[in-house]
């Protein structure tokens, strides 16, 4: 049904994303929003630092396992901001974007912003194309037929599972973020480095300042089995909860191929999925339940993505461009089933 999706839409050069994207703009849309986003920004770190002083608070107690699991939602929502930045949500010069980037990714996550930016664009620019999505290449993960196929012998236990083992495989994301950002950071290929960046020296330097911040702060408040707990659960959940933030927008949504020929409306609408909720689930997914909206314009800010959806939502109706919109529960589950479906060939 996904492929059918795909297949049934009309090739068109990109008239009617010019005439959505007017309509978006006479509405007042696309215009920053700096005075609430200076609210968001003082009150995630607010939460992020005081929750930080409060595990200095609690010392060394057994009580700081739920300290961390408190931190990985404020390391979750710091994310967000930098999510938002990256895409020049809040600002529209580059200079305060990437300095925004830089503090919230490098300094306050330990995630490479350079790094970030670079893999999260080429996504933008291609959802779903296992050839240029980096988000559904091949990995521990399969994402089509062919993947599976070429799913090497050792990785065939885990894809054939890989619908099951989906949630406690998020609980390895965080650590696998981190050791992506160094690797990013120090790569070379071909004479060069691996992966562009606009300041690599800085992000260094501010991967170094975290570590040894984070370390540091953690082992000298608690004991080695205390810290030791405490980082596991931190970076697991964080981990856990990027992933539930990020798994419901795409994952089980069509993956077109060169031969679908689709244009920019249609590639980012029919590979998009948006989770309904009220302002809990835009505060808890970082505004990324309006996913088909936020990937029509990216530099929009979080806040105006619900304004712009009944906008979309009808415009999408009256082009004949199918437009999902599920709960949250059901967004797993549709993602779920296609990782099952996949990998039925190799249980056969």
């Amino acid at each position: 049904m996904a492929r059918s999706a795909v297949a049934d839409q009309p090739v068109r050069r990109g008239s009617d994303y010019a005439v959505l994207s007017r309509r978006i703009s006479e509405a007042g849309l696309l215009e920053r929003r700096p005075g609430r986003y200076a609210v968001r920004i003082a009150l995630t770190a607010t939460f992020f630092l005081a929750g930080w002083a409060a595990v200095v608070a609690v010392g060394d107690s057994w009580a700081q396992l739920l300290m961390a699991v408190g931190m990985a939602v404020a390391t979750t929502q710091v994310a967000f901001l930098g999510h938002d930045a990256g895409h020049r949500q809040m600002f529209r010069r580059r200079g305060p974007s990437e300095l925004a980037g830089l503090l919230a990714g490098n300094l306050a996550v330990g995630l490479s912003y350079g790094w970030w930016v670079d893999k999260h664009n080429r996504h933008h620019a291609n959802p779903n194309h296992t050839d240029e999505d980096p988000d559904v290449g091949g990995g521990a993960l399969v994402w089509t037929s062919e993947q599976a196929a070429a799913t090497p012998p050792y990785l065939r236990w885990l894809a054939r599972r890989q619908a099951w083992l989906f949630f406690p495989m998020l609980l390895l994301e965080g650590f696998h973020l981190h050791v992506a950002s160094i690797k990013a950071l120090v790569g070379r290929s071909s004479g060069g480095w691996s992966t562009p960046m606009r300041h690599r020296g800085v992000e260094g330097l501010l991967l170094v300042a975290h570590t040894v911040g984070y370390l540091g702060l953690i082992f000298a408040v608690m004991s080695p089995a205390k810290a030791l707990a405490f980082i596991a659960i931190h970076q697991g959940l964080w981990g856990l909860y990027m992933g539930c933030a990020f798994a419901p927008n795409h994952k089980g949504m069509p993956m077109p191929t060169e031969e679908d020929n689709l244009d920019y409306l249609r590639k980012q609408v029919l590979t998009s999925r948006n989770v309904r909720g009220g302002w809990f689930v835009d505060v808890a997914l970082g505004g990324l339940n309006y996913q088909i909206e936020h990937h029509l314009f990216p530099n929009m800010p979080r806040g105006n993505l619900r304004r712009a959806q009944p906008i979309v939502q009808a415009y999408c109706a009256e082009r004949e461009v199918p437009y999902v919109e599920t709960g949250l529960v059901e967004s797993y589950r549709q993602a779920l089933a296609h990782l099952h479906e996949v990998g039925r060939p190799l249980r056969g």
